[in-house]
Parts: C-alpha cells; sequence; structure tokens
C-alpha cells in the first residue's frame, strides 16, 4: 500500500491533536490554569492537622471553587499550620467573621481541599484577616486506631 502525503499529514494532525488534548487534560488535574489570573483577596486559617492539603488546593464554597491554597507553613507561636487562602475579590466584604473553614475529602483518590460555611454575624472579614473558627482533617489512620484501641478495651 503506498502512503500519500495526505494521509501522512492526516496521522500527524491526529497526534497533535493528541497531544494537545494530554496537555489539557494534565493542566485540569493539577489544577494549573492558561488563564489570566483574576483579583483576589487573602484570609488565613490555623489548623491542628491539615493532613495531606497542598498549596493549590481548592478552596469551595458550597460546591463552587472560589479560590485555592496560597501557601501552607507552620505557627512557631502555637505550633499550628498557618494555611492562607486567596479567595475571589467578588466575595470580599461578603463572609462573615464567624465562618467555618473545614478540611474536607474528595473523590477516590482523596484528595483534600478546604469548604468554607458562612456564619451569622454582622461583621465581615476583610484582606489579610483570620477565620478563627476551623475544622482539621480527619485522618483516616487515627480513627483506625482510636476504633482498635476501643474494640480492645471491650
Amino acid at each position: 500500500m503506498k502512503r500519500s502525503k495526505t494521509m501522512e499529514f492526516g496521522v500527524g494532525l491526529f497526534m497533535v491533536a493528541g497531544i494537545l488534548g494530554l496537555v489539557f487534560l494534565g493542566l485540569r488535574v493539577s489544577g494549573l490554569t492558561l488563564s489570566a489570573p483574576t483579583q483576589s483577596f487573602q484570609l488565613e486559617a490555623n489548623f491542628a492537622n491539615i493532613g495531606s492539603l497542598k498549596p493549590r488546593a481548592r478552596v469551595t464554597m458550597a460546591g463552587v471553587t472560589v479560590g485555592r491554597v496560597e501557601a501552607i507553613e507552620l505557627d512557631t507561636q502555637w505550633f499550628d499550620a498557618r494555611v492562607v487562602l486567596s479567595l475571589d475579590s467578588e466575595l470580599e466584604g461578603q463572609l462573615s467573621k464567624d465562618s467555618i473553614a473545614s478540611i474536607l475529602t474528595a473523590g477516590l483518590l482523596g484528595e483534600q481541599y478546604i469548604g468554607l460555611s458562612v456564619g451569622g454575624d454582622p461583621e465581615m472579614l476583610e484582606d489579610g484577616d483570620t477565620i478563627r473558627d476551623t475544622q482539621s482533617a480527619l485522618v483516616l489512620e487515627e480513627l483506625i486506631q482510636q476504633f482498635v484501641s476501643n474494640m480492645a478495651t471491650n
């Protein structure tokens, strides 16, 4: 069978489309985007245990992504994890002071992210404020250890 130039061109075009598709899926899975940066403001939250939370993890509200984890560092004064959240600017002045930040787990792979729940306080959080009410990550190993020790005592 003779190779024609149009067939070779078609195969090459198909390969380029496949590679572009893989790059697109890789960017979507990793959370990276090629879009222009949006305006944002930052909040901080302290957690006793962050589990496997990583920078660039999603921050959601009612299931909608409203920001990303900017940085995670150790607070040497209280020995807690200080998490810096970068949220969409449209939420600035919309989150009450008693809002709750919880570390949640999603998906089969156990990706951890932060879920925000709005409180009822009339005072609002501003850029650079700290969310005081937080719920740490549930660590599966600790739950299993607790279950086994309870079974041993009974």
